[in-house]
């Protein structure tokens, strides 16, 4: 299962977003695994790309292939073009976990 943990600060601003796991490591194999995975890497990768070509906002990001660690937290105040980007990226994770829910994926919501 994808473990995923959205950072928000009081005002309900993003502030990174922490993910654990691979949707195809399910007990029972199930069609849709390798599909939810790469929907959300996709996603995520994407996010991250768009942040660092399209904004001046500062982040940084870490990964860990293996145990599907990813990290990105940004380490000012986010713009609202990278507030567009994030708010974008929970969007679509949502639309994920609500069409294929667990074993696949869990959204947790984190105030920091």
């Amino acid at each position: 299962m994808i473990r995923v943990t959205v950072f928000a600060d009081s005002r309900q601003h993003y502030t990174g977003i922490r993910m654990l796991g691979h949707a195809g490591l399910a007990d029972d194999p199930q069609d849709g695994q390798e599909l939810v995975c790469a929907a959300v890497s996709a996603l995520t990768f994407n996010m991250a790309n768009s942040v660092e070509h399209f904004t001046e906002d500062s982040f940084e990001v870490e990964e860990e292939e293996t145990s599907g660690s990813f990290l990105f937290r940004f380490t000012s105040d986010a713009g609202s073009e990278s507030q567009l980007l994030m708010n974008s990226l929970v969007f679509g994770l949502q639309n994920i976990e609500e069409e294929y829910g667990e074993p696949y994926i869990k959204i947790l919501f984190e105030e920091v």
